[in-house]
């Protein structure tokens, strides 16, 4: 069933020799409130290829979600809140995206301010933490069904109270980036300027059991702060890190070599948290080359002073560095924002451009450090003039006018072409009602950009599935190099349609780790007979080949694929390239 439906998936009309955006209508999207409570503040949220999203906080104060009955509750004799006592409520939650509704789910040491990535079999590794937690590994895999009806069991977190430390040192706000041979470098970290692999391969990059010095970190600190530096795979393998103001291209397979250091964004302002800006790889094009990294946003370094001991909230940054860092001696170039933003989330969209979303007008991260919301997403699109890449979005409300999303916030993006968005806590514990500015936020929202406008129906494609394989396929099994059969529908298309790859982000701390999408080489035809689940061969369909990338490129694992009609996208599919 598989091998049939992997010839058979999608197609997309391309002109090709360019992948060109045309500028979106004036739209704005929408905003819809999903739950106004699941109970659990989403500090960090990942999507996983059944289409759930864990979402999870941290576990040293209790939630608003209790256990079902029945549910054994947590008993941790090192939690920092409740030592001996005994924890009945959830720190996590697996959110279903189909039938918008959520479980419980059980993690058992601090989770808070950790990272993670999805290993190639689909399984969330989830790093670090807080207290007793900060050199924990916790694997969630991707569930098949909910409660197993039969036994009362429930797919769940893996984590026991006689696990290990699985990590060489504790990771507390660090970042993973998932590598061409399945594994996750884990970078930095409060008190680490150091790196370590995650698993510990027998041979290889990843095969090291002691911490590796990481001076970059040390020379771009203040008070020892390594906190979720911003990282990316390029093209050539390196991974482009960047700390506070400045970047490296690093060779980690090599004794951890510096290929090239960039020169120092703008005027010098810190970007990485707590000043808290954030960061894409942008959309890379078949066969890349070339790759572009976009930062956004930040605070002033003043500005950390006059928030801590003065309780002065200056404007954030609202400006955007680009720099192709394939170039040989690369370059800055200074873009301006619609507006001030820190703490904001970037998100790419199936069409390969950026969403800017949630964060504050001032201050910066931290518990109570930010005093004005900005409610305006940003659109960016990579491929238009400078000058000419942003647009703010006046998007409307369905229910709700949207909520805060300050400090412990998260956005990812749906293979629907929403984006989910949840969390906000910039305080010690959990609070609610009138007594502070920005309460707590338990609530989950999408926001849906203008291309899911019923205007652009008509430019909509849809992925034509094989009949015998039901509504929900499985992922697509492909190979580097493969060629994938595809077929799709549009009633109207435009001079350019492309496909797209993008990898589902692991989001916490306004930075979404692992985040990458790819353009892939395609030919095109026509459809034929025999058609899909019959004889009669629709006027618009058409089918394509579509040659996968290399592991580089992709490294091994779950992808949502795109058709894209001009700037609309179809709703993706799931595929794995290993």
């Amino acid at each position: 069933m598989e091998l049939g439906f992997r010839h058979l998936v999608l197609a997309l009309l391309l002109t090709f020799g360019g992948i060109g955006i045309a500028k979106a209508s004036a739209a704005g999207g929408r905003w819809e409130l999903l739950q106004d409570s699941v109970g659990v503040s989403a500090m960090h949220m990942q999507l996983l290829h059944n289409d759930r999203v864990i979402l999870f906080d941290r576990t040293n104060a209790p939630s608003n979600l209790t256990f079902p009955a029945g549910h054994p509750c947590r008993q941790n004799p090192r939690d920092q809140w409740f030592k001996n006592t005994t924890d009945c409520t959830a720190h996590s939650v697996e959110y279903d995206v189909a039938s918008n509704t959520f479980r419980a789910l059980t993690v058992f040491t601090d989770t808070w301010c950790s990272s993670g990535y999805v290993a190639p079999d689909g399984t969330l590794v989830q790093t670090g933490g807080w207290g007793e937690g900060i050199r924990k590994v916790r694997l969630m895999p991707a569930c098949a069904a909910g409660p197993d009806t039969s036994t009362g069991a429930a797919c769940d977190w893996s984590e026991k109270p006689t696990d290990p430390d699985a990590l060489a040192a504790g990771r507390w706000y660090a970042t993973n980036h998932k590598l061409p041979d399945g594994s996750a470098i884990i970078v930095g970290g409060r008190d680490q300027p150091n790196y370590e692999f995650h698993p510990k391969a027998a041979d290889g990059p990843s095969d090291t059991t002691a911490l590796t010095p990481l001076q970059f970190l040390s020379e771009t600190s203040e008070n020892s702060f390594y906190l979720y530096p911003f990282v990316h795979l390029n093209v050539d393998g390196n991974l482009f890190i960047f700390s506070n103001n400045r970047a490296i291209l690093f060779d980690y397979k090599n004794g951890g070599r510096v290929v090239r250091a960039y020169p120092t964004l703008g005027d010098g302002a810190p970007r990485t948290n707590p000043n808290a800006g954030s960061s894409v790889l942008l959309p890379l094009k078949p066969n890349a080359t070339e790759a572009e990294v976009l930062v956004c946003g930040g605070a002033p370094a003043s500005s950390n002073e006059a928030v801590e001991k003065r309780r002065q909230f200056p404007p954030a940054l609202n400006t955007c560095g680009r720099i192709k860092i394939t170039d040989p001696s690369p370059s800055w170039a200074v873009e301006e924002m619609p507006s001030p933003r820190v703490m904001g989330d970037m998100i790419l969209l199936p069409n390969g451009e950026v969403l800017i979303i949630n964060g504050a007008t001032d201050g910066i991260a931290g518990w109570d450090k930010a005093n004005t919301f900005n409610p305006t997403p940003v659109i960016y699109r990579p491929d238009l003039p400078a000058g000419s890449r942003f647009e703010a979005q006046t998007a409307a409300a369905a229910g709700a006018t949207p909520r805060p999303r300050m400090y412990h916030a998260s956005a990812v993006l749906l293979r629907d072409g929403r984006v989910l968005l949840g969390g906000s806590n910039p305080h010690e514990f959990y609070e609610f009602g009138g007594n502070v500015k920005f309460p707590t936020e338990i609530s989950l929202e999408a926001f849906s950009p203008d291309y899911l406008d019923a205007s652009n129906d008509q430019r909509r494609p849809s992925i034509v599935l094989d009949p015998s394989l039901g509504v929900a396929p499985p992922a697509v099994n492909v190979g580097y190099g493969d060629q994938l059969a595809v077929a799709f529908r549009v009633a109207v298309r435009d001079p350019v349609v492309s496909v797209t790859m993008v990898a589902p982000s692991f989001t916490t701390h306004s930075y979404a780790q692992n985040q990458r999408l790819l353009f892939l080489e395609v030919e095109v035809n026509k459809a034929q007979l025999p058609w899909i689940g019959g004889a009669v061969l629709p006027t618009d369909a058409y089918v394509a080949s579509v040659t996968m990338p290399t592991r580089v490129l992709a490294p091994p694992g779950y992808y949502m694929l795109f058709v894209v009609n001009g700037r609309i996208p179809s709703k993706g599919i799931w595929v794995r390239i290993q």
